[in-house]
């Protein structure tokens, strides 16, 4: 089940929720019972072999500014 991170505007804690995706943006309160609280954005780091193998060539390109195509 993803977790979501959260920040409660009225004390200032962030907080975690397990809840499915369908719920994500459901409101939430937090662990002080206020629930003026907002979704943080989360950052995901991919690593090992799903992600680029140690060894690999690097690829050409590299997204829109390193492949040509904004302009």
């Amino acid at each position: 089940m993803p977790r979501y991170d959260f920040r409660c505007r009225s004390c200032g804690a962030t907080f975690e929720l397990s809840r499915p995706m369908a719920q994500a943006n459901d409101p939430a309160v937090c662990p002080q019972g206020h629930q003026d609280t907002v979704k943080l954005l989360s950052t995901v780091a991919v690593t090992g072999a799903a992600g680029a193998g140690a060894g690999a060539p690097p690829q050409a390109g590299g997204g829109c500014c390193g492949g040509g195509c904004c302009g």
